[in-house]
């Protein structure tokens, strides 16, 4: 079963997002194109092997809670040996930190793989490499030495846990508390919920990151700092030490994502839990943005490799279920022809080159959120700080897109399938269910949306937002010398002053005071930047296809002409809603409900 397309992932590291370009950089001098070739391989080999085989039956037998213990599917016992014998897990960190120093683009790349073939696996991974990378970052050299190498070799798993029961998404809520003790660590206590990939059987120690407040912190975010909370403390020596009273109360069961472990912790209720302080008192949550934000596009990837999957399993329906009888000229059907195939007809078509256009143009954009990481790292002055705006700009987009048109990409998948996609023989129902939580993960689309319009259009008075549009204006200039592509730059640029309409509108409620108006449709918004901007990485795709052999590129223009035709179209109706001067979901009330 094909559940990605190894020529189309090839094609966006090496042409459209320039690969061999980023590996001219001393950064990345221990790689070159072939060594990526390889490594693409081993993870197509090692996801076709041990991971597409068990996707169905993760979900058949979903994790569940036994006597204190949470247990997973048996196949995640050599799933996370071969990982680290692989050293996937940190693959992008410094080599001094026990990573490969892997370009950022192709670690996404070698995750899409693994995603599309299971996406109840990469979460395991993905949590322990962010914690580890953030121990590195922030903690001391004693913890980097004492955790860090065993989370690499997946050996410990590690997790982040912010969300409490009362508190939600609202961080300045939260009541976790952290007492200072006299040698300089700090007795931890609270619950924490949705903590996912944590305290299963395969894994002999699970390094918690956890926020919490200490006694006499200032209210709100200002007081928030970042513990580091062992399952066991961890001797002198490295071996295992007691229990630190990290106890799992229990597992909660999902609609999806049934093989990936998602439970309620308590901190310090059987005993005390101590935990040690990473970075500085009250700067806890700008640490864990890093690994929010690295979160963010992981899980725009991880939708893009459920929606692939997706594709690619009714995409082969579509070629082999016949149905009905093409017309003729005359408008009627011949009963004594032979049944069509379902993929020759025009709205079936539709649906597939609607998942086809949403996975790519995904899959680009994971991509050059990546790169512009990378371009970070070997960077300096201005050129570091512009790519680092730029990928602040995109994550919201990156995390967003992905999940919300990724969702409508696999229910138009099981729409393929007609009777059959409802059914649980066939796999598009379960990708359905596994991607329903991706537009929730990590700041739901609604928070997303706020956090674009509210602080990354406005940020350092819009540089971000200009920068974007520098790189946008720079692919409309390369495509209008292409006649296959004119068209579609011009409307790219309008797509972009439509936008640029919007804000006009927005903006004086925002000087106003008026900040529930400005942001009000912040997440119509968000559906039309996002438009916009996949646009973008489709005439990007335009561009380089050009230069390819004959079939690959027709199904690229193609693909591209649909992207153009049906949904940048929607871009004038998304304005219109937004410079709208009614005031519907203010003035709606509570009780008119």
């Amino acid at each position: 079963m094909k559940y990605y397309d190894p020529q189309t992932l090839a094609f966006l590291l090496n042409d459209v997002h320039k690969l061999e370009d980023l590996l001219k950089k001393e950064r990345f001098a221990g790689f070159d194109k072939q060594s990526i070739d390889l490594l693409l391989d081993a993870v197509k080999d090692f996801s076709d092997s041990s991971l597409y085989p068990f996707v169905k039956e993760m979900d058949e037998k979903p994790c569940f809670f036994k006597d204190g213990k949470v247990i997973v599917h048996d196949q995640f016992g050599p799933i996370f040996q071969k990982a680290g014998e692989m050293e996937l897990i940190g693959a992008f960190m410094d080599e001094k930190d026990g990573g490969m120093q892997l370009p950022l683009l192709v670690f996404n790349a070698l995750y899409f793989i693994m995603e599309a073939a299971n996406n109840h696996v990469t979460g395991y991974l993905g949590l322990t490499a962010g914690a580890a990378n953030l121990i590195v970052n922030f903690g001391t050299e004693e913890l980097k030495k004492k955790y860090v190498s065993k989370m690499l070799e997946m050996k410990w798993g590690g997790t982040m846990c912010l969300t409490e029961p009362q508190a939600g998404s609202s961080l300045s809520d939260i009541t976790s508390s952290a007492k200072p003790t006299d040698d300089g660590t700090y007795s931890i206590k609270g619950q924490k919920i949705f903590i996912s990939a944590s305290d299963h059987q395969f894994s002999d120690n699970f390094i918690h990151l956890v926020l919490a407040r200490v006694d006499g912190a200032p209210a709100g975010t200002k007081g928030v700092s970042l513990f580091l909370v062992p399952q066991y403390r961890v001797n002198a020596d490295g071996s295992l030490g007691d229990y630190n009273h990290v106890d799992v109360v229990g597992e909660f069961e999902k609609l999806g994502q049934r093989g990936y472990c998602t439970n309620h912790m308590a901190f310090g209720d059987s005993g005390e839990s101590i935990g040690y302080l990473v970075g500085e008192e009250n700067k806890g949550l700008t640490y864990m943005f890093q690994m929010m934000n690295e979160a963010r596009i992981a899980s725009g990837r991880m939708g893009t490799g459920i929606a692939s999957a997706a594709y690619y399993a009714s995409l082969q329906y579509a070629k082999e279920r016949p149905q009905g009888r093409k017309r003729q000229s005359s408008g009627k059907k011949d009963p004594s022809e032979e049944q069509t195939l379902i993929i020759n007809h025009p709205d079936v078509k539709r649906m597939l080159l609607h998942q086809k256009a949403i996975v790519e143009g995904s899959l680009s954009l994971v991509l050059e959120c990546a790169r512009y990481v990378d371009m970070q790292m070997v960077s300096e002055g201005e050129e570091k700080n512009n790519y680092h705006l730029l990928t602040e700009i995109l994550t919201p987009i990156a995390k967003t897109y992905p999940s919300e048109a990724g969702k409508e990409a696999v229910d138009l998948g099981l729409q393929v399938l007609g009777g059959y996609g409802y059914m649980m023989d066939f796999i598009l129902q379960q990708y359905l269910r596994d991607i329903r939580i991706i537009s929730i993960y990590e700041g739901t689309t609604g928070i997303q949306s706020l956090d674009l319009l509210g602080r990354k259009v406005t940020m350092m008075e819009g540089a971000a937002l200009k920068l974007l549009a520098g790189e946008i204006e720079s692919t409309i200039k390369m495509a209008m010398s292409k006649n296959e592509l004119k068209s579609h730059a011009m409307s790219l640029g309008e797509g972009a002053k439509l936008i640029e309409t919007c804000l006009a509108h927005l903006m004086p409620h925002a000087m106003k005071g008026n900040h529930e108006r400005y942001l009000a449709d912040a997440t119509i918004f968000m559906d039309l930047f996002s438009t916009v901007v996949i646009g973008w990485q489709w005439l990007k795709i335009g561009i380089a296809s050009l230069d390819q052999d004959a079939a690959f590129k027709q199904s690229k223009l193609h693909t591209m002409d649909y992207f153009y035709k049906y949904e940048m179209s929607r871009c004038k109706g998304l304005q219109k809603t937004i410079c709208d001067d009614s005031e519907i979901t203010i003035k709606m009330e509570a009780e008119m409900f």
